[in-house]
């Protein structure tokens, strides 16, 4: 028998059309919108083909747009060859050599700049630099870098030459390394000696060091970027200097022309519990996809700066900083610290150095900055920003009005964006230049791609506002095409849930009577309350919605009567409670979540906390926050937890709160070592940076250690 549909009870009725001046000069509008929607809806494999036909460079023209004889497994365009690489950096040198691809800034305040000219000198050196490695076509090879050029540089090399990369978020442990680098058999890793993340140094090669002498028997050279100086241990005939290697490497590199559904990538699920899941993207659907959302979904032009904040260790970072953008010819920021240092003001100083239009991040860093307050973004000249953009998870409506008030000063659009690592691109969002937004809302799917809401039994849910399933019906270029190495697992994971008809996303979702989708969280994060269905984001909302609460995370706790029951942590804007008022407030966040929502929607408990679990590229552990409300023993990998002291306050007990304190006040008596490059305002000169490396070299550096020579400061010549 059925279970009842997902109730929904977030009732959210703000309207906000595009600002007139951004529809004016949007480049997709209405009628080109609606066009699109109805030749997909009339033929959607040939919507995909003549797209695919117009926007890559093929090698080899395909001639098949959809092979469906494996499905689910799906292969589009698969006797085409192309390479990714060329179609992002060396289709852009005929008309935009010298325009600015990349715009760096690193955590202590040094900038680079690398026009297309430049970017392609770099990879087909590195690229060059792989091959005298011995790395061929399908090899895999893991990167495991901070958020530098180098980063993305190492990516297209790989792509250039056909080889598979697998990128590592640089906050993850050793033995989360050791895990990737087993199950994609990788031959290679380039990493870096290490990286700066809110004034600390991450020490990146020491995780490498300690992930190969725990196994990791298909490495065979592990190359290393020199980014806090060369201060690390090195492993002769193993471990290479990039700085040396790419030294005497001719500056060019013929692409490898492999076929659309060649791999260009693994990408890795957090792996929190089991073994993690190797999402293996294609190259042909993939770019194309990558492409024409970075285009669809943020208006790009040709004048546009635009910074997603993402770190390429994830599929934000892969889509919309390696790939989209620069396969649209646009120029992209990358930065490589906390948004938090040295202060709250460090996005919006960077948007207003580099001249940002486009601005793209997660809901996780919005409450983060809401919470210091409207007066920090309020010093900064934020005039050049036309769009702005929510990515990773629902954005609560609160966080959304900020957004739109504080940030965007009521003049640029929010693209609130539906998509996972699995679908490759943006599948669900507001088109900027037509469609009206609603706050907490992704509003439509785009053109091709077939979303729906389903209940229990695979059926439509036509009712308004009743929730279930959300579901992809048909296949689309970015989609997955397994998981390495195990394609039962893909088949599993994504399609036995409704007999191979659909792909199932994991996430519950309602539609509004507009069609609106909103999604309500992941499927098992829905509460079972007394017989109703309950979403844990709309939970969320209604707390955050209160004036003292800055986040909220909601989880389900067995119930011997109502199956579960509602437990919220609750992180406020003002000083935390205790005693007597620590339960005043409690029951008026109860007594508000029942007047927002309803009364079957209270928490049943509540907790005070002074902040939520989460990784160091923001992710909220809800796991864990489960775990800890069940009681249970934490059994995850909680090594990329940027605050562990916070667990003992979270499990509620007075000591884990003394020792939270002591950590506290510790931090604040701990000496911050200065650094010359702190000052944000001016970057100090290119031979001043040297001559503070040189220094600390020879101040520090013990002799038995190898040190990186310094980067070759070697321009590319113009080619005439």
């Amino acid at each position: 028998m059925a279970q009842k549909n997902i109730k929904s009870v977030l009732h959210e009725q703000r309207v906000f059309a595009p600002p007139a001046k951004f529809a004016k000069r949007a480049t997709l509008r209405h009628a080109a919108l609606e066009a699109m929607y109805a030749k997909a809806a009339e033929d959607y494999v040939g919507f995909w083909a003549d797209l695919a036909v117009a926007e890559i460079d093929w090698h080899k023209p395909f001639t098949v747009p959809l092979d469906d004889a494996d499905a689910p497994n799906y292969r589009w365009f698969s006797d085409g060859q192309l390479n990714v690489c060329y179609n992002c950096i060396d289709k852009n040198l005929a008309a935009h050599a010298d325009k600015p691809a990349i715009v760096f800034e690193g955590e202590p305040g040094d900038v680079r700049t690398l026009s297309y000219r430049d970017l392609h000198f770099e990879v087909c050196r590195f690229a060059n630099v792989l091959k005298s490695r011995g790395i061929q076509k399908g090899d895999r090879v893991v990167i495991y870098m901070p958020l530098i050029p180098e980063a993305l540089i190492a990516m297209h090399a790989c792509a250039r030459i056909g080889a598979i990369h697998s990128v590592v978020f640089g906050g993850f442990s050793a033995h989360a390394v050791k895990d990737r680098i087993e199950d994609a058999g990788a031959k290679l890793v380039i990493t870096a000696d290490g990286g700066w993340r809110g004034g600390n140094r991450v020490e990146l090669k020491r995780a490498v060091d300690k992930a190969l002498a725990e196994g990791c028997k298909s490495v065979e050279s592990v190359i290393v970027y020199a980014r806090l100086g060369g201060e690390c241990e090195m492993l002769a005939d193993r471990d290479h200097w990039w700085n040396d290697l790419v030294q005497g490497h001719h500056p060019h590199c013929e692409p490898e022309w492999v076929s659309a559904e060649d791999p260009l990538f693994l990408l890795y699920t957090s792996g929190s519990t089991g073994k993690p899941k190797g999402i293996q993207h294609s190259s042909g659907g993939y770019l194309l996809n990558a492409k024409l959302t970075s285009r669809w979904c943020f208006d790009l032009q040709e004048s546009d700066v635009f910074w997603c904040t993402a770190d390429v260790g994830w599929i934000t970072g892969h889509t919309y900083v390696a790939y989209g953008p620069l396969a649209a010819g646009a120029t992209i920021v990358m930065y490589e610290g906390a948004p938090n240092f040295p202060d709250g003001g460090r996005f919006w100083g960077i948007c207003e150095k580099h001249g940002v239009t486009i601005f793209y991040t997660a809901p996780t860093a919005i409450r983060a900055l809401m919470r210091l307050g409207d007066e920090t973004p309020a010093r900064y000249d934020l005039s050049k920003l036309r769009l702005l953009g929510s990515v990773g998870e629902p954005i609560n409506p609160e966080a959304w009005m900020w957004y739109h008030r504080v940030i965007g000063r009521e003049r640029c659009p929010i693209v609130d964006t539906w998509w996972q690592t699995e679908t490759g691109a943006i599948m669900i969002t507001p088109v900027p230049g037509v469609t009206p937004t609603k706050p907490g809302s992704c509003t439509r799917p785009l053109p091709g791609i077939f979303a729906d809401i389903v209940d229990d039994e695979g059926r439509p849910v036509q009712k308004a506002d009743a929730g279930g399933y959300l579901v992809i019906k048909r296949p689309w270029p970015s989609m997955l095409r397994t998981i390495w190495g195990d394609n039962q697992r893909y088949l599993d994971t994504y399609w036995r849930r409704f007999q191979n008809r659909y792909y199932v996303a994991g996430d519950s979702a309602h539609r509004d009577a507009d069609g609106y989708y909103w999604i309500m969280g992941r499927i098992d994060d829905v509460l079972n309350v007394a017989g109703h269905r309950l979403g844990t984001m709309e939970i969320e909302s209604a707390l955050v919605a209160h004036p003292q609460v800055a986040e909220a995370a909601v989880v389900g706790k067995p119930h011997e009567i109502k199956g579960e029951s509602v437990f919220a942590y609750v992180v406020l804007n003002v000083q935390r409670p205790t005693g007597d008022g620590a339960a005043l407030l409690i029951t008026q966040l109860r007594d508000w979540v029942g007047a927002e929502l309803s009364p079957i929607a209270k928490p049943d408990e509540i907790r005070l906390a002074d902040n939520l679990p989460k990784t160091r590229s923001g992710k909220i552990m809800r796991r864990l926050l489960r775990s800890i409300a069940c009681g249970e023993p934490i059994t995850q990998d909680i090594s990329t937890l940027e605050n562990p002291a916070i667990i003992e306050q979270l499990r509620g007990s007075e000591e884990g709160l003394a020792l939270l304190a002591n950590a506290k006040r510790a931090a604040a008596r701990k000496p911050v070592k200065k650094r010359a490059t702190v000052k944000l305002r001016k970057a100090p000169t290119k031979a001043k940076r040297a001559k503070q490396v040189n220094e600390a070299k020879k101040a520090k550096a013990p002799a038995r250690r190898p040190r990186a020579k310094p980067a070759s400061r070697r321009k590319p010549r113009n080619k005439k």
